[in-house]
């Protein structure tokens, strides 16, 4: 089970941590939004699911961030909460971005991946400065565990156990 687990990236909470009813685990997972994250964690009942975390490519904020980046992948992660088992299940979805005059257009990716991935996407830019001094202008490094990590942790801690899922549905 220890081998699936990590296949799936499942995690588990420690033994005897008494579990909150899916409501508070619900409001621990919601309490993650905070202005200062480049992610977010929305209702997601027009996707019928619980929750979606997703980067914040559409806020303004920082889309622009995301364009300089010229990221081409992004990824959400789809949980349900299952209270008669205390387990979120979460799926990750892959969707490919494209800039138009610096707004973003998220399209799914065609694929037949499912399951739990890690997405690394970093960079650096160099131009002339405002003192005309060649220097670098911009540096970003965009990791799916930035989002994922917060989650398992805030489930774990409410009891549940956040289980990836990798076949069958969510």
């Amino acid at each position: 089970m220890a081998g699936f687990d990590f296949l799936t990236g499942t995690k588990r909470p420690p033994a005897g941590t008494p579990a909150l009813p899916a409501l508070g685990v619900r409001e621990r997972i919601f309490a993650l939004n905070r202005l200062s994250a480049p992610y977010q964690i929305i209702d997601g009942a027009a996707e019928k699911v619980d929750l979606i975390a997703e980067w914040k490519i559409v806020d303004a904020q920082w889309y622009e961030i995301f364009a300089k980046a010229s990221l081409k992948k992004v990824f959400r992660i789809y949980l349900k909460l299952d209270e008669a088992t205390h387990e979120v299940r979460a799926m990750d979805r892959e969707y490919s971005v494209s800039w138009s005059a610096g707004i973003p257009r998220l399209a799914v990716e065609v694929s037949s991946f499912k399951g739990q991935s890690t997405s690394v996407e970093f960079g650096t830019g160099y131009a002339f400065t405002e003192t005309l001094a060649p220097g670098q202008v911009y540096k970003y490094k965009f990791n799916s565990n930035e989002i994922k990590k917060p989650i398992q942790e805030a489930v774990l801690a409410c009891g549940w156990v956040y289980k990836g899922v990798a076949f069958g549905k969510l």
